[in-house]
């Protein structure tokens, strides 16, 4: 088992890691709309989307993994109203590959944000 750490993507903002790599397979922590530096990203559920996105990017690329490998994501959101535009946001990142997903509506995510993803990927060989 190994953990993951990348400085391109905010510190976990708790008692766990970015993600773990065990055997071929990358499980992520949750990422949110935070930037590397742990600031939170000011605008809707569009951009919030596009900053959880680059977050994951940035811990696949150092498991050695991306968004291609990706085999299931869980989709966390604060307001099923915003799902046609997270949605929108989720498939610019999947065109050709379509993970399995699931996306659910939850009362509160850390900080307030309006969307959180994690996701599993196969190490690129």
């Amino acid at each position: 088992m190994k953990t993951v750490f990348t400085k391109q993507a905010p510190e976990a903002i708790g008692p766990y890691s970015q993600g773990i790599i065990v055997n071929n397979m990358f499980y992520s922590s949750g990422q949110i709309p935070l930037t590397p530096a742990g600031q939170l990203v000011e605008g809707g559920a569009a951009e919030q989307t596009h900053q959880v996105f680059k977050n994951l990017e940035a811990v696949l690329a150092e498991a050695g993994a991306s968004l291609d490998t990706v085999v299931k994501a869980t989709v966390f959101i604060k307001n099923m109203e915003d799902f046609p535009v997270i949605n929108e946001v989720y498939g610019g990142y999947f065109q050709a590959h379509k993970p399995a997903r699931s996306c659910v509506e939850v009362a509160r995510l850390p900080k307030d944000v309006l969307v959180e993803i994690e996701v599993i990927a196969l190490i690129n060989s």
